[in-house]
C-alpha cells in the first residue's frame, strides 16, 4: 500500500511480478533437477519370459551389480567388504527387502556372494530384477 497524494485515499494493488518472478526460477531448477532423478544406472539386464514389474509406489532399495563387479546401492558405490555393515543400517527402513540388478555379464559366482552378505546384514526378502524376453514372430 501507498499513499497517492493526487487521489484520495491509499492504492491497494497487489504487485505480483517479484512472485512470478521466483516461481519462474522454481520451475527452471525443477526442470533442469527432475530428469536426474528418475535416472538410474545402466545395467545390461538379463532376459526372461516371466517378468513382473517392481512395485510402484513404494520406496525400494535396489543393489546394482554393474559388469565390472561394482556394487551400488542407490547410486553410492560400496565395496564387497563393507556391503553388510551398509545394509544392516538400512534394513529397518526397507522392512527387509531389497532388489538386485545384476548385468548378465556378471558371474554367477560373485552375484551369489553378494546376495550371502546381504542375507547376513539381515535382508530375509530378496527380489531379482530382469528385462522381459521380446517374442520372436
Amino acid at each position: 500500500m501507498r499513499f497517492d497524494p493526487k487521489k484520495e485515499g491509499f492504492i491497494s494493488q497487489i504487485n505480483v511480478t517479484p512472485f512470478v518472478d521466483v516461481m519462474l526460477v522454481l520451475l527452471v531448477i525443477f526442470m533442469m533437477t527432475a530428469p536426474f532423478l528418475l535416472k538410474g544406472l545402466k545395467v545390461d539386464l538379463p532376459h526372461t519370459k516371466s517378468v513382473k514389474s517392481l512395485p510402484v509406489g513404494k520406496r525400494k532399495l535396489i543393489l546394482v551389480i554393474k559388469k565390472d563387479k561394482s556394487i551400488f546401492i542407490d547410486r553410492y558405490k560400496v565395496k564387497l567388504k563393507d556391503l553388510r555393515n551398509f545394509l544392516k543400517n538400512l534394513r529397518k527402513e526397507y522392512q527387509g527387502m531389497l532388489y538386485i540388478k545384476a548385468d548378465k555379464e556378471v558371474p554367477y559366482g560373485f552375484v551369489v556372494k553378494v546376495m550371502g552378505e546381504v542375507r547376513e546384514a539381515g535382508f530375509k526378502k530378496l527380489g531379482i530384477v530382469a528385462e522381459p524376453e521380446e517374442e520372436k514372430s
